[in-house]
């Protein structure tokens, strides 16, 4: 029910009642499915198994199917009978991409973030010289930092860059890392060892976990933002003093940092 006051944008037309018009069409949402199970089906498929994937009968589907071809949404091949999307279909997949900037759809779930969990957030984008961050929003706790936005974070450091170690092919990331060790003035021979743990890590926890690798006294949660494509993922990190990092919190901000970058990805329409 909508609060004391309020009104829809979109008025109901008269004699009809807000319940009634915001019920949608059926039709469309039914024809949305088909097109659900093509996307899913990650291939040219048959009536019968967009019929199975969209549980519906196979002369169900096939009407929706002859209605969607018409509208160029699907089309079936010539030669296969085979389904696949249309070239509607795809232009309106590659206008959304173009519209799309990831950095400012993620960016809105940021402060619900900070505000669920108390600490710190920022956001960051791969860049020439490694992970860039692009946004920084302070928690409810004093951190021994004043983070800048454009700052370059380290790869072996950071639980930024330690994402990105384990989520970034090896020839995008080795020539970065090898250059900040340089400037370091460090030299580790068993550096691809050390990178092979921290991904294998990663991988298994779905996080990277610091404490005192950037800043002392500073322990940091990050986590990737996959993207549609073959757009480089973001990554989004949580900064708490160590003193408050006990294993109940940093679990409790992890299992927050896991969901809400779980709801950014699906954002950016990552499968």
């Amino acid at each position: 029910m909508a609060p004391a006051g309020a009104q829809d944008d979109d008025p109901a037309p008269q004699g009809t009642t807000a319940a009634a018009a915001r019920q949608g069409i059926q039709s469309v949402e039914i024809a949305m499915t088909v097109l659900t199970a093509l996307e899913r089906g990650g291939g040219p498929m048959s009536l019968t198994q967009i019929a199975q994937a969209s549980d519906m009968g196979a002369s169900k589907a096939h009407r929706y199917l002859v209605s969607l071809g018409r509208a160029g949404m699907v089309a079936q091949s010539p030669s296969s009978g085979l389904y696949d999307m249309g070239p509607a279909l795809r232009r309106l997949g590659a206008e959304s991409l173009r519209r799309m900037d990831e950095v400012g759809l993620v960016s809105q779930y940021i402060p619900g973030l900070r505000d669920r969990t108390g600490h710190a957030v920022n956001l960051a984008v791969w860049g020439d010289h490694g992970p860039v961050i692009v946004r920084w929003d302070y928690g409810a706790y004093a951190l021994p930092i004043t983070v800048r936005v454009g700052a370059t974070m380290p790869m072996l450091g950071s639980s930024v860059g330690r994402v990105y170690l384990a989520h970034l092919p090896r020839a995008l990331t080795e020539p970065v890392l090898r250059a900040q060790e340089a400037a370091a003035g460090s030299r580790d021979d068993d550096l691809g060892r050390e990178v092979d743990r921290i991904t294998e890590e990663v991988h298994r926890l779905g996080y990277a976990l610091t404490s005192g690798g950037v800043i002392p006294g500073i322990a940091s949660v990050a986590a990737p933002v996959f993207t549609t494509g073959d757009s480089l993922p973001l990554v989004v990190a949580l900064a708490l003093p160590e003193r408050a990092a006990g294993d109940e919190v940093l679990r409790d901000v992890a299992a927050a940092l896991l969901e809400t970058t779980a709801a950014m990805s699906a954002e950016l329409g990552a499968a």
